[in-house]
């Protein structure tokens, strides 16, 4: 397999806007002739629903929810970068697109990365044009406010709720499009799989999850907006509903899937209470602003924080990373929670936290202007730990949160599979090994927005398409394949829940392949994955039948993926022997305890093809080379 990224030539300043000029295009006339199938109805998949039903292309959206507005893209809370440079501050295109190769730890392309930055403007622009109610200064302007991994102010952002204003947003442009005709909504429906003829993606199979009735749709491109797989840790800060399912069954229709072991642990994160959790709450990254983490100096301190004073506290970021603080990179942060607690300084019931303490930016501020600015967030934190934050520091922990790794993807944003698109966190390609904080919101509507209207009609205008319809041969042998599954897992008649087995697994992952990964903790993983998917096989416990509302039945099948993605994960992780990001390998490090790159064997894409059930998955690299911002020692001290 040839991975041809069709990255343009020229300057990177020039790239993405002389590759549009030589995409073709599709006649206005002829854009109704085109249908259009979108899987998720989150930032990426709303919007570019709504910027390609305003094109005129027949555009279907599937969503797993009663409604578009409850996708996962609601709860990215922090804000959206971009290179406006409102503060004056030193901000630029070209410092945004430095900051986020570096933040990645140079797994990222160049070219991907700098379009992004350069899109990053006119979302901005756009979002407040369609209404979205970013935070203003008292003249009007547009607020901006520091995230992890820059030493400036760009990140726009709507209280504590971002993604939510954004979302709704994008869902209100969506809606619009649904008014004038253009775009139809199938909610409560499952993509279970893909449907490829003649070598080209031309529709899906989906479950009505209500009656529980099989369904096929075809199109003549399939756009994956699903998001990413944080859920395959089982405690994770995703929604339940968020799984790696649509991504998998592509996998296996074809569709390469890259850096799986990359994934993001966020530091800010309330600490789990107990083992009857199913998820993980996030607390802004935004919080870094404005709270200063510490720990006590002394280990097992169990005085309240009101009575340990300042020269008892170790600020430890502060402290290790002066430049940036509390504003680090998301793995960065992790890490230095995780060894402090393990040297036996955390804080809380359990020991696995550390505190989160606005004492001082209150005494500077004051509470009302810290309540403007996040006040959504100390409330949430209230109702879930019936803590008030405002009066105690909060306590957080790390958690899995975002997924850098997905299906690769060229520049057009489409697979290895013609004619399937994957668009925000459903793709690898703009983070590298680590995202930055408000990059995800960008992502998501810069891909939606603003590229899929040009590289879509690039695919469509220079494609011959055959008829396709359920009533091909593909079809009904997709809806055959999923119903056999389903009646596969139905009669196992077991006594262990998929929720059970889910558990069983994450813990498994988090423990040999979460925040510190080595090679034997690795090989234990893959060794243990294959005993527990066997188990899965013979003793899975399942109520109810399919041609109805079962949610039982619907757990059951995302496990299923889960069980087999995460041996890919494991794999890929043990394969990249070197740290990078997200993925800290403990062989690999610093004298200081840092991660090490090793990029003379390791600057490139893990690119994963499938070769059959039961068989050693195929291992392709795609190069990374950096002609603009060249690998160095990732410090941020």
């Amino acid at each position: 397999m040839n991975l041809d990224a069709q990255i343009p030539s020229g300057p990177i300043e020039k790239k993405w806007d002389n590759h549009r000029f030589n995409l073709k295009l599709v006649n206005p006339n002829n854009r109704r002739k085109f249908d259009v199938i979108i899987v998720g109805s989150g930032l990426a998949g709303s919007s570019a629903a709504a910027s390609l039903g305003e094109l005129g292309y027949n555009v279907k959206v599937f969503t797993l929810h009663d409604s578009p507005r409850r996708a996962h893209s609601i709860a990215a809370q922090g804000g959206i970068n971009a290179a406006k440079n409102y503060p004056n501050d030193g901000d630029s295109i070209w410092r945004l697109f430095y900051d986020t190769v570096k933040g990645g730890d140079y797994r990222a392309r160049e070219a991907n990365v700098y379009r992004l930055a350069q899109i990053s403007n006119h979302i901005i622009d756009h979002c407040a044009a369609i209404g979205v109610p970013f935070a203003r200064e008292y003249g009007g302007l547009l607020s901006n406010r520091s995230f992890g991994g820059a030493q400036l102010a760009r990140t726009f952002y709507a209280r504590g709720q971002t993604g939510q204003q954004l979302l709704l947003g994008a869902y209100s442009a969506m809606m619009r499009q649904v008014a004038q005709g253009t775009v139809k909504i199938f909610s409560r429906r499952e993509m279970l799989d893909l449907v490829v003829k003649n070598g080209k993606a031309r529709g899906i199979t989906v479950r009505n999850l209500v009656t529980g009735k099989m369904e096929s749709h075809a199109g003549h491109a399939v756009m994956l907006c699903t998001g990413g797989y944080a859920n395959v840790f089982y405690l994770s800060t995703n929604a339940a509903s968020c799984s790696v399912s649509a991504a998998w069954q592509t996998y296996k229709k074809g569709a390469v899937f890259a850096n799986p072991c990359f994934t993001q642990i966020h530091p800010t994160c309330i600490p789990r209470s107990g083992e009857h959790q199913s998820k993980l709450t996030l607390m802004s990254e935004s919080l870094r602003n404005d709270g200063r983490i510490w720990v006590p100096k002394n280990k097992v301190d169990k005085r309240k924080p009101s009575e340990i004073s300042e020269n008892e506290r170790d600020y430890f970021l502060e402290r290790r990373y002066p430049a940036f603080g509390n504003l680090v990179p998301r793995d960065i942060a992790s890490r230095a929670l995780k060894q402090v607690i393990d040297e036996g300084k955390g804080v809380g019931p359990t020991g696995q936290a550390v505190y989160l303490d606005f004492r001082d930016s209150i005494s500077r501020k004051g509470v009302e202007k810290i309540k403007e600015e996040y006040g959504n967030l100390f409330d949430m934190y209230y109702q879930i730990t019936d803590e008030n934050g405002y009066q105690t520091p909060m306590r957080i922990y790390p958690a899995p949160h975002y997924t850098m790794g997905g299906l690769w993807v060229d520049y057009n944003l489409m697979t290895t599979i013609p004619g399937l698109f994957g668009l925000g966190e459903a793709n690898f390609s703009d983070h590298g090994a680590n995202r930055l904080g408000a990059s995800a919101l960008m992502q998501g509507l810069a891909d939606g927005f603003f590229i899929i209207s040009y590289t879509l009609p690039g695919y469509l205008s220079g494609t011959k398409f055959e008829q396709a319809g359920a009533q091909d041969r593909e079809f009904a042998e997709s809806i055959d394949n999923v119903q056999q599954k389903i009646r596969k897992l139905l009669a196992i008649r077991g006594k262990k829940t998929p929720a059970e087995f889910h558990r069983q697994l994450g813990n498994l992952l988090w423990n040999e392949c979460g925040m510190g990964r080595t090679e034997h903790s690795l090989k234990r993983c893959l060794n243990k994955i294959p005993e527990i998917r066997k188990e899965f096989r013979e003793n899975l416990a399942l109520t109810g039948a399919d041609g109805e509302f079962n949610q039982v039945l619907e757990k059951a099948l995302k496990v299923a993926d889960f069980l087999e993605f995460a041996e890919l994960l494991a794999k890929d992780a043990l394969e990249r022997r070197e740290s990078c990001g997200g993925h800290f390998r403990e062989e690999s490090t610093t004298v200081e305890g840092e991660a090490e790159r090793d990029d003379e064997n390791f600057s490139y894409v893990s690119a994963w093809e499938y070769q059959g059930e039961d068989k050693e998955p195929l291992l392709h690299k795609e190069p990374l080379t950096f002609e603009c911002v060249k690998p160095a020692v990732r410090s941020y001290k």
